[in-house]
């Protein structure tokens, strides 16, 4: 099975940047969507943004669009997430979590079947 492994995460202040790493290893991502989830201290994970394998195809949580961005390099087996005007209420574990079976860049947590360890993002005020 594919193992997942995220880096990039760190302590930023306000209006900044980070770009968060996700890392297949064992073997390829699917070839049908990864996805990034977050999850805040005593919040529910939620969905941040999704692609497809091709990267033709991409959805967005309706809070990071415009700042947020989700692309891969399959040569590389590695997808990312390019994250601009950070806020304090971005603070959280982001997860990578990789689905079989369709191609849809689903919104939903139980969509997918392989999820990574998180990386923390911190941003302060």
């Amino acid at each position: 099975q594919v193992q997942l492994v995220e880096s990039g995460g760190g302590l930023v202040q306000a209006g900044g940047s980070l770009r968060l790493s996700c890392a297949a290893s064992g073997r390829t991502f699917s070839r049908f969507a990864t996805a990034w989830f977050r999850q805040a201290p005593g919040k529910e994970r939620e969905f941040v943004a999704a692609i497809t394998w091709s990267g033709s195809n991409t959805n967005y949580a309706d809070s990071v669009k415009g700042r947020f961005t989700i692309s891969r390099d399959n040569a590389k087996n590695t997808v990312y997430l390019q994250m601009n005007s950070l806020k304090p209420e971005d603070t959280a574990v982001y997860y990578c979590a990789d689905r079989v079976g369709s191609y849809y860049p689903s919104s939903t947590s139980y969509a997918y079947m392989y999820w990574g360890q998180g990386t923390q993002v911190t941003v302060s005020s």
